[in-house]
């Protein structure tokens, strides 16, 4: 029995309107911490759970918009909860609700001078609605809103500490993403001048009357701006040397959430409003280099944030690999794929978190014998890194053989070379978390070319001990249960993937349906406002000849 309208509306902006809440809570409450902490996981909390119902309803009765303030569209703001959408929201919400559970964790066993709780968790919530309001934009402005949300929180965050080197870290990441920013506006001024409009669902059906150069333009103006959130080759240069600089959790959560909302982006403006394929050999170029060059910049360090950093760069290209199919298969496996990588990739960082507290470093030339001092941690390492390697049966190697598999079926020659990428960039992937499991885990600390000294780490040193051996340091003890039980929470959900994966590929190959048929998404958010087949959206035509499926 499909529910009405009137009950599954109302839950659609409580995803962007209880963090705001309990972000302007946590903020009057800032002398009081232990009220923070507590109002903030329940706000997180209540967000998954939203989430989750609205992923359930959304997979069993389709798309659904909802008009905020009841202005009717394309005038208002729209919301719209689709099954891309609703999934987004729902992985996005479990990563951030196991990080600040982590971050809590960190700040009671350790102090919180890294991160002051009285700063860090209304930002925190503040990111929480930007990303939330990304994901259920219904038009381009309130995409954009909801990435500015994302740059202001986002800096906060990388510069807290105020460290000479997170503040140049974050002048950096400012700077580029002001540029994107000013690109995304430039974007947006070409389409209303061209179309009239900012929604989503009425560009949809506006821009197949501009000319076939104009829309062109527009979309490779907006390819630049998202390819920069989303860290696409040749737009990434800036994410190795941003996101390692910040406290671990911070570090997670961008890695793992941040660059997949320009993903997002990039396959909802893709599919709705350019979906003649015009781009698609630009974005199969851009993909296959990402991979190629993200993973041999992965190779070169010997650091394992930035090593993972450059790994997170690759793995975008398998995601951008799928958009530029423009099939049901390549879109299904793509939105398997990004559901996967964010789980994974923020474990990977939490793991890195902890091995920075248990050891003093994370450099791969300083550590040695983590298997035999902590062997749970080598298992919460070495879980997340197999199935970022694509080992079978993770879902790693589920999402990269649903890519292949699509990128053969589509045959050309563009296809073929991606997938010889794809291999060659999951064989590579595998050998960088080999190399960082035999040296950081299971060599001898002495036979690391500086195993005798530790980086300066307020939890692991003694005062004034930047330059002390390795056997001089503070016993730091057990693991916290409050940095250990999301860490290994994130792991079950990963593995959830791979248990469950039938039920989620039969998601994603139905979210994969609603991209490629656009009528579905205008009709939810139209209605009968504007008749479809007048601006030229035959619902039998063809998704590549300018119409849909």
């Amino acid at each position: 029995m499909t529910l009405p309208a009137s009950i599954v509306t109302p839950l659609i902006p409580l995803p962007v309107l209880i963090p705001l809440l309990a972000a302007a809570l946590t903020l009057v409450l800032g002398r009081r911490p232990r009220a923070q902490r507590i109002i903030t996981i329940v706000a997180l909390v209540a967000v998954t759970a939203v989430s989750s119902v609205l992923l359930f309803l959304a997979d069993r009765d389709g798309t659904t918009a909802l008009q905020v303030g009841g202005w009717e569209a394309p005038l208002g703001i729209t919301l719209v909860v689709d099954r891309l959408s609703a999934l987004m929201l729902v992985v996005s919400a479990v990563v951030l609700l196991a990080v600040i559970v982590y971050a809590v964790g960190q700040g009671i066993r350790d102090g919180d001078s890294e991160q002051p709780v009285s700063i860090f968790l209304p930002t925190y919530l503040a990111l929480t609605a930007g990303v939330c309001n990304a994901f259920l934009a219904g038009d381009l402005f309130n995409l954009y809103v909801g990435f500015e949300v994302l740059l202001v929180a986002s800096f906060v965050l990388l510069t807290l500490g105020a460290s000479a080197e997170r503040v140049r870290a974050g002048v950096s990441y400012v700077m580029v993403s002001v540029v994107s920013s000013m690109i995304f506006l430039a974007g947006l001024a070409a389409v209303y001048a061209a179309t009239g409009t900012l929604n989503f669902a009425q560009m949809a059906l506006r821009l197949d009357d501009v000319p076939q150069g104009t829309r062109m333009a527009i979309f490779a103006i907006l390819l630049v701006a998202f390819g920069i959130k989303a860290a696409v080759f040749p737009l990434s240069a800036w994410l190795p040397d941003s996101y390692p600089t910040a406290p671990a959790p911070v570090t997670a959560v961008f890695a793992g959430l941040l660059t997949k909302v320009g993903v997002y982006a990039i396959i909802r403006t893709h599919t709705l409003l350019f979906p003649d394929g015009s781009m698609d050999n630009v974005l199969a170029i851009a993909g296959l280099l990402t991979m190629v060059v993200g993973i041999f910049g992965a190779i070169a360090q010997s650091e394992i944030k930035r090593l993972l950093s450059f790994t997170l760069v690759s793995h975008i290209g398998y995601m951008i690999f799928g958009v530029a199919l423009s099939t049901k298969a390549g879109l299904s496996g793509a939105v398997y794929y990004v559901a996967h990588h964010i789980l994974v990739q923020t474990t990977l960082f939490l793991v890195v978190g902890l091995i920075e507290r248990q050891a003093g470093s994370s450099s791969l030339r300083r550590l040695g014998s983590l298997a035999a001092a902590s062997p749970f941690l080598a298992v919460l390492f070495l879980v997340p890194a197999l199935n970022l390697g694509g080992i079978p049966p993770f879902s790693g190697f589920i999402g990269k053989v649903a890519l292949l598999q699509a990128g053969a079926d589509k045959a050309s020659v563009l296809a073929w070379v991606l997938v010889a990428g794809g291999v060659v960039t999951s064989l590579l992937t595998l050998y960088v978390v080999a190399r960082v499991w035999t040296k950081a885990f299971w060599r001898a600390r002495a036979d690391a070319p500086e195993g005798d000294i530790s980086d300066d780490s307020p939890t692991a040193l003694l005062d004034n001990a930047s330059d002390v051996s390795y056997d001089s340091r503070v016993d730091p003890g057990r693991m916290p249960v409050g940095m250990l039980v999301p860490t290994v929470g994130l792991v079950v959900v990963g593995l959830a993937l791979t248990v469950f994966a039938g039920p989620i590929i039969g998601i994603s190959d139905r979210a994969a349906d609603d991209l490629r048929d656009r009528t579905v998404y205008i009709t939810a958010v139209l209605g009968g406002t504007e008749d479809p087949v007048t601006y030229g959206v035959d619902a039998g035509a063809d998704a590549t000849g300018g119409g849909v499926r």
